[in-house]
């Protein structure tokens, strides 16, 4: 398959949130402002290409029998690498995303990824789609963490817009927000596509 059709399918056509609508625990959690949706964004982006790329290598080792388990533990090591860096130069952020960065290792995207694309494709095709599907689920993060963070809190990535003067929407920063602010935006572009 082609390395750039592999790239964008998962910023766009096939986006983890938006269109797929996996990884939902994260994405509701940590997305209550654009650097904490970026920074989770980017940490499973690290993983995904890592794993895929691992996995990839390693298909034709792993026996089928085992596979799932041999997929954690790959998953895990990087989750572990990407969770000590972070702790070591963005101890903020990650203090931000707290328990969110361990389970990481059995968020559905990586998994989905490594059981539908990395065991079956080469080294190069798997990069491409983990780098495009991390790049997807970065984008929604980020799109929806910044909406909630404008509205929540009258900033964005912890700069102010609107001033002193500005009253805060409260519910956009807690839990409900998250769904509303999820659900507009699927409902968004779901109408956006039907109407190209």
């Amino acid at each position: 398959m082609n390395f750039i059709k592999n790239l964008t399918r998962g910023i766009i056509k096939e986006n983890p949130t938006f269109v797929l609508v996996l990884g939902m625990c994260p994405t509701l959690a940590v997305t209550t402002s654009a650097i904490n949706g970026m920074g989770m964004g980017l940490a499973t982006t690290a993983v995904l290409v890592g794993s895929n790329v691992a996995i990839s290598a390693l298909r034709k080792v792993i026996p089928n029998s085992i596979r799932i388990p041999a997929f954690v533990v790959i998953i895990a090591s990087f989750v572990t690498i990407i969770g000590m860096l972070m702790k070591a130069y963005v101890p903020t952020l990650d203090a931000a995303l707290g328990l969110f960065i361990p389970l990481i290792v059995v968020n559905c995207v990586i998994l989905g990824r490594a059981e539908a694309f990395a065991f079956s494709n080469g080294i190069a095709d798997s990069f491409a789609d983990g780098l495009g599907m991390g790049l997807g689920f970065t984008l929604s993060l980020t799109v929806l963490g910044s909406v909630r963070e404008i509205l929540g809190a009258g900033s964005i990535f912890g700069l102010s817009l609107f001033g002193a003067s500005y009253e805060p929407v409260i519910l956009m920063i807690l839990p409900p927000g998250a769904f509303l602010t999820l659900g507009l935006l699927m409902g968004l572009i779901n109408w956006k596509k039907k109407k190209v």
